[in-house]
């Protein structure tokens, strides 16, 4: 049976919500997965509202249009409040429950709190929660592999930052365990 998965990225500019999704798209690549990376960003960029639409499939994909998500990573209170409707009945929310006061209403859906932004900045790597996400939802969302990242990430990290190579490998690491 082929199967396809629909992730939805959401927080403020700066989380690095397009990087982590774009970081997924390739992972899916490497695993022969079709795959579709569309970000949505408000015109202030940092700061301002950022989204990004990742899907995964074995076959084909129609359209990078996410109008039912099977997975809501929210990294802000703003995009909870925004997403929480359109995951799918059984699907799953990831949320980072440093910068999430609130409970997830929903009881049709399965729920990580993650105090993503806590964990990174516990682990000096402030800038990297989005990855201890990617690394959440590696393992309890059975999307891509666990092993071989470091392939996928070589291709978002850009030449001129290849020292944050293996700090982003450990926050995801961080990510997995947690």
């Amino acid at each position: 049976m082929s199967k396809s998965c629909s992730i939805l990225f959401a927080g403020f500019g700066g989380q690095g919500v397009l990087f982590v999704g774009k970081f997924l798209a390739y992972k899916g690549l490497d695993e022969g997965k079709q795959v579709s990376w569309l970000p949505s960003y408000g015109p202030e960029m940092r700061g301002g509202t950022a989204s990004c639409s990742v899907i995964i499939s074995d076959d084909p994909i129609g359209s990078p249009i996410i109008s039912e998500a099977d997975i809501l990573v929210a990294m802000n209170l703003p995009s909870l409040d925004k997403y929480e409707s359109i995951v799918k009945k059984g699907g799953k929310i990831i949320l980072d429950s440093s910068l999430i006061g609130r409970k997830v209403e929903r009881d049709d859906v399965e729920v990580f709190y993650l105090p993503a932004t806590q964990l990174a900045n516990d682990n000096n790597i402030p800038k990297l929660a989005n990855m201890i996400i990617a690394g959440k939802l590696m393992k309890e969302c059975d999307v891509i592999a666990y092993d071989n990242v470091k392939e996928a990430l070589s291709h978002v990290v850009s030449a001129r930052h290849q020292d944050m190579l293996d700090i982003n490998l450990g926050a995801i690491e961080i990510g997995y365990n947690a």
